[in-house]
């Protein structure tokens, strides 16, 4: 069973909680996929700074009290930096020494039980339609390395709620939030072998074609053949 929240936590979360219901319709599905006798890693698509509160609002409701692995700029913004800092999350130090202590905190959640959220594209999506992007191996090689399952939830309308690169949170009229949690990607294939690069982009390859299709399901449209790809687009940094 997941480790109950503190009574901090759940204080905090009310009027978190207060906001996104009269902000938002749910329209969620999927709570049923969602472990409650191991941890898992949750991964889910990213348009928008409003996504991982709309996740949280999924996973919290239904008995997950989320940790989320964010990438270090997003906990010095104001709004979305304090609500961060307040539910104990977690900061990714890309690309400095301290890069690997959101691994070691997260490999300890999900060694007690309890589970983490990530966005495998590692930032907003660059894809001018909002399709998930070619990710990041991080999920795969901490899913491979420790065993749990990764459930994919895909979200759709945060965006609305606060526009990509936005600042300012739109609450009205109300906005409706689709998340819909599916059943565990299939890696067991993938475990218990060496975790070289073709190994990790395989996982990660499987996570964001199930992801994609998830939200393609969502929208009612065909997402491109292709993700896009930072790396090819020498857009920011690489996808890998």
């Amino acid at each position: 069973m997941p480790t109950p929240p503190s009574r901090f936590y759940r204080n905090a979360a009310r009027p978190l909680q207060a906001l996104l219901t009269s902000a938002t319709r749910k329209d969620w599905h999927g709570a049923e996929h969602l472990p409650m006798d191991s941890g898992f890693i949750a991964v889910s698509n990213h348009v928008s700074y409003a996504d991982p509160l709309t996740l949280a609002h999924f996973l919290y409701n239904n008995g997950h009290p989320p940790r989320i692995l964010a990438k270090e700029s997003l906990f010095r913004a104001s709004f979305i930096g304090w609500l961060l800092r307040g539910f104990d999350q977690i900061p990714v130090h890309r690309g400095t020494s301290r890069a690997a202590e959101a691994v070691d905190a997260a490999v300890e959640v999900l060694e007690r039980g309890d589970m983490i959220a990530m966005f495998p594209e590692g930032t907003l999506t660059r894809d001018p339609e909002l399709w998930p992007m070619a990710a990041r191996t991080g999920v795969a090689r901490m899913a491979l390395s420790t065993g749990v399952p990764v459930v994919p939830i895909a979200q759709w309308g945060a965006h609305r709620l606060l526009p990509r690169y936005g600042k300012m949170i739109h609450p009205f009229p109300r906005k409706t939030i689709t998340v819909v949690a599916g059943p565990p990607v299939d890696l067991d294939d993938l475990r218990g072998g060496d975790l070289d690069t073709a190994t990790l982009r395989e996982a990660t390859d499987r996570i964001m074609t199930t992801l994609t299709g998830m939200v393609a399901e969502i929208r009612g449209e065909t997402p491109p053949d292709e993700p896009y790809d930072m790396r090819a687009k020498g857009d920011g940094r690489p996808a890998r």
